[in-house]
């Protein structure tokens, strides 16, 4: 019998165990998606308690907590941080199976040595011994990007972001980089009238433009990607049902700004044609920086109305979505490749039942011109797990080249959630190992074990080139 979480977890060979310490373990970490909070890094913040740095925001924890039982009051509610953490260590022990039972001890162990089990009889102790140390300042904010030896990090930020807390740490010398990550799904978003007027006008006063025509929308939001590129971002994102690629005319989308901005609401085609034009000048953009563009598809968002109303959105009301993906997504690469305006292009799916569709769908625009120009990304959100990573892993193989893949990232809110990496790249050696130990592959060491460091850090590097 194993034990569990110990060096070899997950590598269930000599072979996987071999490449993984070999060739995986100690490669930097190259986490170009995250949703992690600039200011923090900036000030270099320090956590009061575990509950700080693990629990807030982490909705992840919060979908298992309110399945057990637990009250929104120890969730996002006003109990104290001591409190909401005792509720979480009461839930762990009925996560087995769930991938938070595996995140939750690898990040015990990584960043704190706790090899305990947590639960109810051991949280006062972990919540004391983590409270100590977080007081170190070799566990302040960047104390715990540098234990897991990260060299990038590229948040998530929207066009009208000041990015005053990129700027300030780009004056300083530290050893990992911290780039801003272009994000204006909110500039595209006309699904309420009144919220994107609210949003534009925000953009007028951030751009100094003043916005009264759709040409000046423009004008105001390449200003902003133009703002982003000088503060060092080179990677945009989007986070969509599915992509829009409706047929439109200049002048359709001129009238239909005009119909926004006079705060009319938009028949159902006029919001996609809207949405879908916006789409394309994003990605035109894209490609004149030479930027990377990342696209999150087929989250169905905020189904529960009652807590929406409550507490708000991204707070774990999210789900699979089965959107249709693969026509729309065609012609908008096509429309795109067709006057040569495709930039390098990541595709993340939500539903597995897309994996497939994905992996095949790189192949149609990936032309010679860059190694893994178009991108299958690994698995993400309700994936990022054994069996979901696995599946991704999987389909990419059997479709494409995995070993022109660029890797994990985290996609978290939290600064304990960088194992991620670690987990990730023991499937990969896991799986290469069986294939070896089955006679499917040859025992090359030499050249599988280029392939899991190329894949753990080489192809991110040499893809995003950050410098």
């Amino acid at each position: 019998m194993k034990n569990f979480l110990d060096d070899n977890f997950l590598l269930q060979s000599k072979t996987a165990q071999d490449l993984y310490h070999q060739f995986a373990k100690n490669q930097p970490i190259i986490d170009y998606h995250n949703h992690l909070i600039p200011e923090q890094v900036a000030n270099n913040a320090q956590f009061e308690n575990i509950s700080q740095v693990w629990l807030y925001g982490d909705h992840y924890k919060w979908r298992a907590m309110r399945t057990n039982g637990v009250a929104e009051k120890y969730i996002t509610g006003d109990a104290s941080d001591k409190d909401k953490f005792l509720k979480w260590a009461e839930t762990v022990p009925y996560t087995m199976r769930n991938p938070l039972y595996h995140w939750t001890h690898l990040e015990l162990q990584r960043y704190f040595g706790i090899t305990d089990l947590l639960s109810a009889k051991t949280a006062e102790k972990i919540y004391e011994e983590t409270a100590a140390k977080l007081a170190e300042p070799a566990y302040s904010v960047r104390g715990l990007l540098k234990m897991m030896n990260v060299e990038v990090i590229c948040t998530t930020d929207d066009p009208i972001d000041s990015l005053i807390h990129h700027q300030a740490f780009a004056t300083e010398k530290e050893s990992f980089k911290m780039l801003p990550a272009f994000r204006p799904d909110k500039a595209m978003n006309a699904d309420d009238v009144s919220a994107l007027n609210a949003y534009i006008d925000k953009l007028e006063e951030v751009a100094g433009i003043s916005v009264t025509s759709y040409a000046h929308y423009l004008d105001a939001l390449k200003s902003r990607h133009d703002f982003f590129a000088q503060n060092g971002c080179s990677v945009s994102d989007h986070g969509l049902e599915q992509i829009y690629a409706e047929d439109y005319t200049q002048q359709e989308i001129s009238a239909i700004f005009d119909k926004i901005r006079s705060q009319q609401e938009l028949t159902a085609q006029e919001n996609l044609k809207f949405k879908s034009a916006m789409l394309m000048q994003f990605a035109e953009w894209d490609h004149e920086k030479g930027w990377v563009q990342q696209y999150h598809l087929g989250a169905l968002r905020n189904n529960n109305a009652r807590m929406l109303r409550e507490i708000g959105p991204d707070t774990g009301w999210d789900s699979i979505g089965d959107f249709s993906q693969a026509r729309s997504l065609s012609k908008f690469l096509n429309r795109l490749d067709n006057q040569d305006r495709l930039a390098k292009t990541i595709l993340y799916n939500l539903n597995p039942g897309d994996n497939e569709l994905l992996a095949t769908m790189i192949g149609n625009f990936n032309d010679g011109s860059v190694k893994g120009k178009v991108q299958f990304g690994s698995a993400w959100w309700f994936h990022d797990q054994k069996d979901g990573m696995t599946k991704q892993i999987n389909a990419l193989s059997n479709m494409g080249l995995l070993s022109r893949l660029v890797g994990m990232l985290t996609d978290s809110r939290s600064f304990l959630s960088f194992p991620r990496h670690e987990y990730f790249r023991r499937l990969i050696c896991d799986i290469f190992g069986e294939d070896i130990e089955k006679g499917e592959l040859p025992n090359d060491t030499e050249w599988v074990g280029k392939l899991i460091t190329d894949i753990s850090y080489n192809n991110a590097k040499e893809y995003f080139n950050f410098g």
